[in-house]
């Protein structure tokens, strides 16, 4: 996404049952630091949920850890491993055509989510003069998607 002629990132991170926006951070950098920021959003709503998982797996013997399914980015995969090193697995890497790779994981919602928030983009025309026109923008698009058109 261009801000004022400067490239920014949308980071997004949807239930893949529910389709509903867990994350969301726009920002001008995708560094560790903004990875690590972006996902402890999710640790900090969902962390409950993700233990209650982990200790199940740990004393029923029967693997039912939340799986993160993410692109090949690596500071994605640093910060999931700072944050949920233990008590969740990351499937790394995944392309769009997964069922292609033998893959059982996609992340064919996230990429539904990001071509619908390109569609109302190509609309604008003019693009954004400001980064803060912009994230309103993206925080507004997540709150309609979750709650208006869920």
């Amino acid at each position: 996404m261009k801000v004022n002629g400067e490239h920014n990132f949308d980071l997004n991170a949807i239930d893949s049952k529910t389709k509903f926006v867990l994350a969301h951070t726009f920002t001008d950098e995708r560094n560790r630091k903004k990875c690590t920021e972006f996902l402890s959003q999710i640790k900090k709503t969902c962390y409950n949920q993700i233990l209650t998982n982990y200790y199940l797996e740990k004393y029923t013997g029967i693997d039912e850890r939340i799986i993160f399914v993410c692109d090949g980015f690596e500071n994605y995969k640093n910060a999931f491993n700072k944050l949920f090193y233990r008590v969740a697995k990351l499937q790394f890497g995944v392309p769009i055509a997964c069922k292609k790779y033998g893959l059982e994981y996609n992340n064919n919602a996230i990429e539904r989510y990001n071509g619908k928030i390109s569609d109302r983009i190509k609309s604008i025309r003019s693009g954004f003069k400001n980064f803060t026109d912009a994230e309103n923008f993206f925080d507004l698009r997540r709150i309609i998607h979750n709650f208006v058109n869920p």
